[in-house]
Order: C-alpha cells, then structure tokens, then sequence
C-alpha cells in the first residue's frame, strides 16, 4: 500500500468545492466533517475491486477537509475512510474500516454487496451499536467516480416553462413506464433514454401531459431484507447520493442517458420533476449500516434525541432525519438541487415528506433555516417546487402550512374526493371547496390555485382502477402477511372484489372512473395523474408496490380491453378541455370569477341545505365576464354532480348568454336521458358528472 501511495503527489486543495471537482490539471477533493480526527482519500483501479492508495486529506479548514491531486483524471473510482472517535452514546460512529460514499458524489459504481462488514458494530455482540466491528466493507461497497459534469452538450436545450395553471403532473416510475412498451427498443426499456425514446414522448403529448414527475432517481441501495425475500426496493424513497443518478436506470450511454431524456422531453414541451429524498438516507437508525454520512460525521448530518445522542429523532418513520438544521447539511441539500436544475436541467422536485426539510428543533417553522435559503435562492426560487406537507412526527401534518412560491400535495382532496364518489353522507361543503382549488387553505398571503396539488391516487396506494374494484389491499405478494400498506382506502368494489364478468359492476366502475377523472382535471388547482390511470391500470389490489419491480407495479401496454382505448380518449377530451377553457383552470383567487352554488331544485344552495348530509346532489356556475367575445373560450360553465346510486332531475339556471348545452358527461355515450328537457331539467344519472356551456 505504501508503495502505491507514492504515486500520487496531494497539494493543499480548495476548501470552498466539496465533492470530487476535476479541472484540466487535476482534481480537488473536499469533505465536510465537524468532528473527524483525519481523512484518507482511496483511490481504486478501474474495476472498483483493488484499492490503488489511500492518501491523507492534508488540510482542514472551516470543518472542511480538503486536497488537490495533480494529474488525476475524471474516471477515477474513489471513497473516504474517515477517523475519529467511535463514541455511539455521544453521537460519534466513525470507523475507518468503512469504505464511505462521499455525499457529494456524481455517480457511484457498483450497488451494495450486503454483508456484516457495512456495520460499523459487531452484530453478534450483546452491547449491540455500542460494540465496534474491524472488517472491512471496501469489496462491497459501490466507488464514486469523478466526473466533469460539463462535458455533456446540451444543445441549447430550454425547459419549456410551463406556467402552474396550465400544468398537469404525470406521476410515473422510469423502469416501471416503459419496460413493456412494445414500441420502444428493448434495450432501452427501463432506462432513462427509454423514457426518452420519441414514442413515450409522443404518448405524453397526445394525452396532453405537460410535467412528468419521476419517482426517485438518486442513487439507492436494495435492502437487505427485501433481497433476501427475492424483492427490490422499487420505488427508491432510501437515497445514498444526492448528486448520483441511479445506475439501475442506465442504458448503452450510462449517465449521458438522463440527459438525453430531459432534452427528449423538453424537445417535446414537456417537463421533468423530479421527486426528491432529502429527509432520511439508507442509513437507517442506530442498528442501520454505516455507508456515507454516519461515517463522516454522524452528530453533524444526522438528528439526534437530545438528552441521547446514542438514537435518532425518526420523524420520518425510516430510523433517521437529516438535519437540514445545521449550515453544511442544508448546503449539501441546495448544492444537490442547483446541481440538478443546472448541470442536469430539470425543471422541479416534489419533496418526499417535505415538512422534515422545515423542522427546526423547536419544530416545523415555514421560516426555517431550508425554506429561507430556497425561497431567496436565484436558481432554486425559480424552478416548480412541491412538498409532500407530512411526516410522523409531533406536527408534522402541515397542508397549507408551506411558504409562499411552494405546491403541496393535497390529501385533502384525495380522500374528500373519494368519499364523494362513494356516496358518503356530509360530504357536499368540502367537495365544493376542494373542487374551486381548496381557497379555505390556499387563498392567503398571495398563494395561488396552483398551490393546491390536486390528486386521486399516486404511487402510493391503490391505482384508479383497483380503488374502484377492490374493497381491501391485497399485498400477500411483499412478503409481509398483507399487514404493510394503507387500510383505509375509501375504496368499493360494487359488488365484487376484484376483477368481474358482470356488465353491470363493470359499467359502474368504468362510470366512476370518468366521474374521478373529470373533476381531477376539471378542479382549481394542479392536477396530477397517476401514470396509467388513464386507461385503468391494475395492480391486482396491491396498495403498496414499492417492493414490486415486477409486473405487477410495471405499466402494461398490450392486449388492452377495448374499455381501456375509451378511457384514454375521455381523458384526452378533459386535457383539451382543460387547456382551451380558462373557466376550468383558475389562475387568480381575484380574477373576477363568479361562483354560484345550486342545488336540484335550481335555486341558489342555503345553509340548511349545505348542512343536509344527504343532499349531495349539487352543480355550480361559474362565469368571468373578461372572457365574454373571446372565440372559443366560455364566459359561463355549469358542473353538475351526482354520486347517489339513483337518477335525479336537476333544474338548470337561466344561461346568461343565450342557453345550456351539453359539452360533456360522464354517463354511457349513449344514454341520451341527459338531454335538457323542455322544462329546463336534465335527469342526471346515477352516479355521474355533467358539463353544460352555452350555446
């Protein structure tokens, strides 16, 4: 080992570029770390199996460790091992027989090869994390490579700025949307380019998507007990590099295939958000391997129990919270945003439980230290942010709570939303808000419609499809005796669980999928859609894929019922609806828009009837007078809505410009019982959604 060393000369370095910084004469290494004794930098050969050198970090400046080798070349595969104390009670785990990720890494090669050598204790030992484990983890541990981010030509590629009121989001998974699309190349399914191939970026146009949101893309590890069950962490909430793309995703041109798939999709209007986890690493808690941060300075990156430093403050239900509260792990947090905004173009991030990233330790303050720098930042402020506003811990429901210039996912309007559909009593006053953009949360401080992230369903839980067919989970295939997964899905199966031959259950069901569809991307707000749920999607009553890179969380393609083909072309019909009408996306809490509530006698709702439980049976009017004489666009629109199991005549208002006509309904095409009669009443049907316009 000795010799080797020789063969690298180290200078000094520049403190102030963390991460592995290549430049034409050779590269710099800085890391952070409060609490270290000393750094060595391994170098490995281009297999990641020998360790070439390990060379002392010779400087330390400001909590950074810092050098710079001449003649080093981007390629070269490297980790940390970092010394210092091993003093669990204390908040200290370092050992350097762990080979480190360092936080700021560009790619990793190689995935975690389990073993008892990534635990920085002995795991036979009695006095469990409080022991200390010498083998070495290096063999099974995935190498940073250096990389010059700015080697790639982008080719002027733009992002197409789409403004919040005409977004629509397309929640969706890079292996899991494309790997059996019969129309891209088999050797790019399930990776990046994949995503990017010209036939999923024609697909999103023609259904009229304009954001695609990813499901997690750093770099994560599978864990081991889901190996050992012959699962995979499919989904990726479990980072280990917030700069790394993950390697699963790779095609023939490696990394340079996230980038030709942004460019794809921008060629093609359209926008990549990615979705983002920047709460909790891989980590996990106390008992959790040591792969990155917990080796380089635990008590720094990492929450711990106040009066215990031996445990972690688990806020987020994974064993661990990164602690943005400190200077150097927000910094790292907003160096990895700027990063993927600037060198890899994206043009937004959903943050997985995103009220973590706004807890001080007196609590969630949406004047906290990780808001504050974003909202200011001249890069960050300007990209579309959105934030899942929970976690579990004490607080930590925060819908509405975000700052200005911040979406969040409304949960609100899932589950009012489902409940409506389902028939349930008492529901009509919140429907009525959710549906003109949740103003009861969002109308303040000069948030906007847009705020409120509109959704039915998401990856996490059940799909369109299956909250329409199925009564409970059914997740017997992750291993966990159907106990893992949400159990209150406000779900009906109509008769059957599950798939059903019978005309009647399947009418109903396809009926209630138009029903949620329409007032998805007919609500004020930003809606998103689950990818699939447009031609109705299974996932066999699974409501907890995220172990499942299988066929049953993979989109599937082919040997579609003729149902399907229908849906799809309904959902094209509300995206150009959407897009044409302004009425049905709302810019402004202020932009003179009239809203008149009624009830099926055709009068103007009241109080008592807003309190009448069963009186769910409701339409609004909705009118701009600044839209009057525009070609094309409506100045009045009426929505009625009927989710009883029965039929019941509505009494239309006067049409102000002339009179009502149908534009569309959710009912079979070819029931023709929602003509206008001659008495100004339209039978609504069972369960069903009516537009009407003026003529």
């Amino acid at each position: 080992m000795d010799a080797r060393v020789k063969q690298y000369r180290i200078e000094a370095g520049d403190w102030t570029q963390l991460g592995a910084i290549p430049d034409r004469d050779g590269v710099n290494f800085a890391l952070f770390s409060a609490h270290a004794e000393r750094v060595e930098l391994c170098l490995f050969d281009d297999s990641g199996a020998i360790e070439m050198a390990r060379i002392e970090l010779p400087e330390y400046t400001n909590e950074v460790w810092h050098g710079y080798i001449p003649g080093l070349k981007p390629g070269a595969l490297y980790g940390y091992r970092v010394h210092g104390p091993y003093d669990p009670e204390n908040g200290h785990r370092f050992n350097a027989n762990k080979l480190l990720i360092d936080p700021y890494a560009r790619e990793l090669v190689g995935d975690v090869a389990w073993s008892k050598a990534h635990f920085a204790y002995d795991l036979e030992s009695a006095d469990k994390d409080l022991s200390f484990n010498t083998s070495d983890s290096a063999a099974g541990m995935p190498k940073c490579r250096i990389i010059d981010p700015k080697s790639y030509d982008w080719g002027g590629d733009r992002g197409p700025d789409i403004p919040w009121s005409k977004t629509i989001f397309y929640e969706t998974h890079v292996k899991g949307f494309t790997q059996l699309h019969p129309a891209v190349p088999e050797a790019l399914r399930g990776t990046f380019e994949g995503m990017g191939d010209k036939a999923i970026v024609d697909y999103l146009k023609s259904i009229g998507i304009t954001s695609v949101e990813l499901l997690p893309i750093h770099a994560f590890p599978d864990d081991s007990h889901l190996i050992d069950k012959g699962l995979r962490n499919f989904w990726g909430y479990n980072s280990l590099g917030f700069f790394a793309p993950a390697s699963r995703y790779y095609g023939p041109r490696g990394m340079d295939g996230f980038r030709d798939m942004v460019r794809a999709l921008h060629d093609g209007d359209i926008e990549v958000i990615l979705d983002v986890v920047y709460n909790h690493t891989a980590e996990g808690n106390e008992l959790g391997p040591t792969l990155s941060l917990k080796g380089i300075d635990n008590f720094s990156y990492y929450r711990t129990l106040p009066d215990d430093h031996r445990y972690y403050i688990n806020d987020t239900g994974t064993g661990n919270t990164v602690n943005t509260s400190h200077p150097r792990v927000l910094q790292m947090v907003t160096d990895s945003l700027r990063y993927w905004v600037e060198e890899m173009h994206v043009d937004g991030f959903r943050f997985d439980l995103g009220t973590i990233l706004g807890r001080e330790p007196e609590g969630f303050d949406q004047r906290g230290g990780f808001f504050d720098a974003v909202t200011q930042d001249p890069v960050l402020s300007k990209v579309k942010l959105v934030g899942e506003p929970w976690d579990i811990g004490p607080g930590g429901y925060q819908v509405g709570g975000f700052p200005p210039g911040w979406a969040e996912w409304n949960d609100k309007y899932r589950d009012t939303l489902r409940d409506y559909w389902k028939g349930d009593d008492g529901t009509a006053p919140d429907f009525a808000a959710r549906l003109l953009g949740s103003g009861d949360i969002y109308d303040l401080r000069g948030r906007r419609p847009w705020a409120s992230v509109n959704f039915i369903t998401a990856h996490d839980g059940f799909t369109l499809n299956d909250l329409v067919s199925y009564n409970d989970k059914h997740n017997d295939a992750n291993g966990e005796d159907n106990k893992d997964g949400h159990s209150n899905n406000r779900s009906a199966n109509y008769g059957v669980e599950g798939p059903s031959d019978e005309d009647a259950i399947n009418a109903i069901r396809d009926r209630q999928k138009r029903n949620f569809l329409t007032t998805l991307l007919l609500s004020h707000g930003t809606p998103l859609l689950l990818a699939g749920d447009e031609f109705g999607r299974s996932q066999l009553g699974n409501n907890n894929g995220y172990c499942q890179d299988s066929e049953i969380s993979w989109v599937h393609w082919e040997n579609l019922p003729d149902s399907a083909e229908q849906l799809r072309d309904f959902v094209r019909r509300l995206t150009t609806l959407r897009a044409e009408q302004p009425l049905l996306r709302r810019e402004s809490w202020r932009d003179g828009m009239s809203v008149t509530w009624l009830n099926a006698g055709g009068g103007e709702q009241t109080d008592v009837q807003w309190r009448d439980e069963g009186g769910t049976t409701i339409g609004v009017h909705l009118a701009r007078e600044d839209l009057k004489n525009q070609e094309g666009v409506w100045a009045d629109v009426l929505l009625i809505f009927n989710p009883h199991d029965g039929p019941v005549p509505f009494t239309l208002p006067r049409c102000p410009s002339g009179s009502w006509v149908l534009a569309l309904t959710t009912a079979e095409e070819e029931d023709t019982a929602t003509d206008i009669r001659d008495d100004g009443v339209i039978d609504m049907q069972p369960r069903s959604l009516t537009v009407l316009r003026p003529k």
